[in-house]
């Protein structure tokens, strides 16, 4: 059996605990089809993977490949698949770990086709933040216009399109980020944004009906104080907010799911202009663990993709 690269994650821990190493060739089994991969984007969740943050919530058996979404072309098709066929272009999220490598096989239901003047880059910064920040943004409930929504972390790949959604869906739209990205968070909808380096959004905002925390740590424990009596804080970043969560808030762990029917409209969407996807930063394959922890370490505007043809 042929091998392919991928980024093992060997043990949790710091940088060092992922490798470039050589593993077995997938193989496409009944409902998947065999992706050759070529960009990848990098998530927040590859650095709490590797440094075990989220191991409850996700038990692995090491060592694993990360990396959660991808776009490439179908190179083999398995049994029972009839909507792809050999050399369609697809993007997606496998719906587990998997994607930094070379040879994915993934469950052709969680696939989109890209569209045309779609770029295999532009099409992996989606699959994960823009269908993520639609299923939490709706996950307390469906938005209505004239609620007040916060939205932590609102420059990076979650928060851009969880602003757009919001704004789209007219809701009043409160917002951090960085004082340089205040800005580019105005442009994408934001009523209000607040620069988090010079300000403290709990002084500014009240009556919050809904807070989509994309942050965690303080940011969430600071959030509790802003919402309205029957507010509720959707967290991606903190595992624990089930039990953390304060008496009489409501508070909830958000997960998503492949979605490929939204992802095929999300994608009409960013090719028509109706959204926009920032990719801020483009690197190698070999240059995924330095990315994953670049992640971890700095405010991320957009998204970072690995080019895996570079």
């Amino acid at each position: 059996m042929n091998n392919v690269r991928a980024v093992v994650l060997t043990r949790y821990g710091g940088p060092d605990a992922i490798t470039i190493s050589s593993v077995a060739a997938p193989v496409a089994e009944a409902g998947q089809v065999l992706v050759r991969v070529h960009a990848a984007g990098v998530n927040g969740l590859d650095w709490k993977v590797r440094e075990g943050y989220v191991r409850d919530a996700f038990p692995l058996e090491l060592p694993t490949v990360l990396g959660i979404e991808l776009a490439g072309v179908v190179e083999e098709v398995g049994p029972g698949v009839t909507r792809l066929r050999k050399g369609d272009r697809v993007m997606g999220a496998p719906g587990a770990l998997g994607a930094y490598a070379e040879m994915v096989a993934v469950n052709a239901a969680n696939l989109a086709t890209m569209p045309d003047s779609m770029s295999f880059v532009q099409a992996a910064a989606l699959p994960v933040a823009a269908v993520a920040a639609w299923q939490s943004l709706n996950f307390a409930g469906p938005i209505r216009a004239g609620q007040r929504i916060l939205i932590q972390g609102a420059a990076g790949g979650l928060g851009g399109f969880a602003v757009q959604y919001a704004h789209q869906a007219g809701a009043e739209v409160f917002a951090t980020a960085l004082s340089s990205d205040v800005d580019y968070v105005r442009s994408l909808g934001a009523d209000h944004v607040i620069a988090y380096d010079q300000q403290q959004f709990e002084t500014l905002v009240s009556g919050v009906d809904l807070v989509l925390d994309y942050v965690g740590g303080d940011v969430l424990a600071r959030s509790w104080s802003v919402l309205s009596a029957d507010g509720a804080v959707v967290s991606t970043a903190s595992p624990d907010i089930l039990t953390s969560a304060p008496a009489g808030r409501r508070g909830l762990w958000f997960v998503n799911t492949p979605d490929a029917a939204r992802l095929q409209q999300i994608a009409d969407d960013v090719t028509h202009g109706r959204l926009q996807s920032k990719v801020s930063a483009v690197v190698r394959f070999e240059e995924l663990p330095t990315a994953i922890e670049r992640n971890r370490t700095q405010p991320q505007v957009g998204k970072t993709v690995a080019d895996f043809f570079l």
